[in-house]
């Protein structure tokens, strides 16, 4: 039903371990996901095989070294063997409630591009997920984390094809993401 796919930075200290919480809390989706981990920076083809995901090093990068926003849709659509498809930045945790907005939207005849606000929390260690985590981790968040402002859009899920026309956006860098919704609006795409 559902790829997501991220670029993650390399796993190294603190990077390592949000990401691999968060790509973890992305295996425990109902119905599963296929999961693309994009790039080729250190960790990432071990953090794949770790997770049981799809590892694609390839992607176009700027004089600088950064990821290109374009190359790196395109070749996710690409590569994903279901109608959906998800830019999860490679931090973020992904709890049941998602699938369930996914599974909402998706009943919509057309294309349709969702995305939510973030919530900022400090984890500075292995997430323990067994029973109840996610109940454990709410209340945490509510606890000590804080809602991002509106502009800190951190995920996007839609059909393949909505996003093949892009500028080579250097990922990570100031509006980027914020042009993705602007897109959607701008061609009738709720």
């Amino acid at each position: 039903m559902l790829t997501i796919f991220a670029i993650p930075k390399a796993f190294a200290g603190h990077n390592g371990v949000i990401q691999r919480n968060a790509i973890f809390s992305w295996t425990l989706l109902r119905p599963r996901c296929e999961i693309l981990l994009l790039g080729d920076d250190e960790g990432t083809k071990e953090a794949a095989e770790e997770f049981g995901a799809t590892y694609i090093p390839d992607i176009a990068r700027s004089e600088y070294g950064t990821p290109l926003l374009d190359s790196i849709f395109q070749v996710a659509q690409d590569a994903a063997t279901t109608p959906l498809v998800s830019y999860v930045n490679a931090d973020i945790i992904l709890m049941s409630d998602f699938m369930a907005a996914v599974n909402s939207v998706s009943e919509r005849d057309g294309p349709f591009v969702l995305s939510g606000q973030r919530w900022n929390l400090d984890v500075t260690e292995p997430i323990d997920f067994q029973e109840n985590w996610e109940d454990t981790f709410r209340a945490r968040t509510k606890a000590t984390g804080g809602l991002h402002d509106r502009t800190g859009t951190d995920y996007y899920v839609f059909p393949k094809g909505v996003y093949y026309d892009i500028p080579p956006f250097a990922i990570g860098r100031t509006a980027w993401d914020q042009w993705l919704l602007y897109s959607a609006r701008a061609r009738g795409i709720p």
